[in-house]
């Protein structure tokens, strides 16, 4: 009876987790979210707002830390279980790394807005809607624990990649044609760094799922070989 009592305890703890990581996700999607919108409005309050919010997310990020390392000295977890906490330890890790990407998007954005506007933004805008799919699309991942949108999550980097690069070349362009834009330009290409590193959390968090689910650790192979 007790041990029965137990287990019920463990399973609830572990929902308890996952609620916990999913709050951290839709904390993290806002900022993002946030920090795009701030980008393309010139925004400097939001921007700062993101900055400001960003405690929240650091808070809840050694929360959970703290909470996976009660369950693990505690429950003695093992096989699906133990891979679930440690997935939850390194996904909590991803979530609180893509936060700061939103911050420094942010940064970014109160330096741009002291001056006038080098372009349109077009394609930083198109990056950042395939990076926030990309992440919400982990974290469904996570929830559902659905090997095929994690699949689709990892292949979806080489769009944000390519783009990237685009950007970095329009980038390199203006800055040789015009050493006024340099400034400007250099912001834009960290903002442009910032999102891919985003996509590449969310790539992280997708493969740690297929981990969770599948046992199979797939770091460090090419996306082709996978399929």
């Amino acid at each position: 009876m007790i041990e029965g009592h137990i287990y019920k305890l463990f399973d609830e703890e572990l929902r308890e987790l996952k609620e916990k990581i999913l709050f951290e996700g839709s904390l993290v999607e806002k900022a993002v979210r946030n920090a795009i919108k701030a980008l393309q409005t010139r925004d400097s309050e939001l921007a700062r707002r993101v900055i400001e919010d960003d405690d929240l997310i650091n808070k809840k990020e050694v929360e959970i830390e703290e909470f996976c390392i009660k369950l693990l000295a505690l429950r003695q977890p093992a096989a699906k279980d133990l891979r679930f906490i440690t997935t939850a330890v390194k996904i909590n890790y991803d979530l609180e790394r893509m936060g700061d990407m939103a911050v420094n998007v942010c940064e970014r954005v109160l330096d741009l807005n002291l001056e006038p506007q080098l372009k349109p933004y077009i394609d930083l805008p198109e990056v950042a809607e395939i990076a926030q799919t990309m992440v919400k699309e982990s974290l469904e991942a996570f929830v559902r624990e659905d090997v095929q949108l994690a699949w689709k999550v990892t292949n979806e980097d080489e769009k944000v990649d390519h783009r990237t690069e685009q950007i970095f070349r329009e980038l390199l362009t203006y800055m040789s044609e015009d050493l006024k834009t340099i400034s400007r330009a250099t912001r834009l290409l960290f903002i442009a760094k910032y999102l891919e590193r985003l996509a590449d959390h969310a790539v992280s968090i997708a493969e740690l799922v297929i981990f969770l689910v599948e046992g199979k650790i797939i770091r460090h192979r090419k996306y082709s070989e996978k399929i």
